[in-house]
């Protein structure tokens, strides 16, 4: 059994396909290889335009070099959207507030350089999860300013690590900088708090004013994926989510949006679940992520 398609009144969605960066292609489906892993000569653009993306996140990193020039050309001659990803002080946990914002100035210059069409937006794995509030709050304004200077659209996911990583800083952020864009991924606020955020009311209506990009990945109580989220025993925790989505879709509409943009972002090992000792995928990948991306568009 699985769940039925459901509609809500929102602004278009522009449904944008997720590039996962693993090195073992046998976990993935072509439907989300990344560009640094072995493909065909031409990636198969026609069956994801058909399975309704309109364009591409990844983060440049990810691209290896002799690909990068095949990816713009594919965003220039079959206009392809592109989200682009970036991470401050890429994954170290000893970094100040001067070494991220000099890390994502860095990555914006290299964006600012890209040719063809800019990017719709920048997700960006912003600051560290240990900071304290000051630390946050110089952060944040040095993005702000940065954001301003290269004109791009930069959207501060909620994840896990990073200075959004919970509820309780983010309800502190947001509430020193209000015109700061979100990129909602609130599995991971699920999975730190063990619980579906039922005490977080008025921090959700901020967040969906405040949001540009939404991550539609459902977590659990325990951890930041369920194993397939069309299986009835996490009905739950999906209704938990798409009612959060739908604040976000009506917000967006409330303030003008002509488009949203949202990536069925489930990931592949470890996030997605596996066979103990196999390492078998317990859901197919590209279906759960085309089933989330049709649900949210119809």
């Amino acid at each position: 059994m699985t769940q039925k398609p459901r509609r809500t009144a929102k602004v278009q969605t522009l449904s944008v396909l997720p590039f996962a960066t693993f090195s073992d292609p046998s976990y993935l489906c072509v439907k989300i290889r990344s560009f640094n892993i072995p493909a065909p000569p031409h990636p198969p653009t026609t069956a994801w335009r058909a399975a309704g993306y309109r364009a591409f996140e990844v983060c440049l990193d990810h691209v290896a070099m002799r690909d990068l020039a095949v990816f713009h050309d594919l965003r220039r001659t079959e206009d392809w959207g592109w989200i682009a990803g970036v991470y401050t002080d890429a994954f170290r946990t000893t970094g100040n507030v001067a070494a991220h914002l000099a890390s994502l100035r860095a990555q914006l210059e290299a964006l600012a350089a890209c040719p063809g069409p800019a990017p719709l937006l920048v997700n960006s794995h912003s600051g560290l999860d240990r900071w304290s509030l000051p630390e946050m709050e110089d952060f944040f304004g040095g993005a702000l300013e940065l954001e301003r200077l290269f004109g791009l659209p930069i959207a501060h996911e909620t994840h896990r690590r990073r200075a959004l990583a919970t509820p309780w800083a983010a309800a502190a952020v947001l509430a020193r900088f209000p015109t700061l864009q979100l990129t909602a991924d609130l599995s991971h606020w699920v999975c730190v708090c063990e619980r579906l955020l039922e005490d977080f009311e008025p921090l959700l209506d901020q967040v969906a004013r405040q949001t540009l990009h939404v991550h539609a990945r459902v977590g659990h109580e325990h951890g930041p994926q369920v194993p397939d989220p069309r299986a009835p025993e996490w009905s739950a925790q999906l209704a938990a989510h798409e009612r959060w989505w739908d604040r976000i879709w009506s917000a967006q509409r409330a303030r003008g949006l002509a488009v949203s943009t949202l990536t069925p972002e489930f990931g592949p090992p470890n996030y997605l679940w596996t066979q103990p000792h196999t390492r078998a995928p317990l859901a197919d990948l590209a279906a759960v992520c085309d089933w989330m991306a049709t649900r949210q568009s119809t």
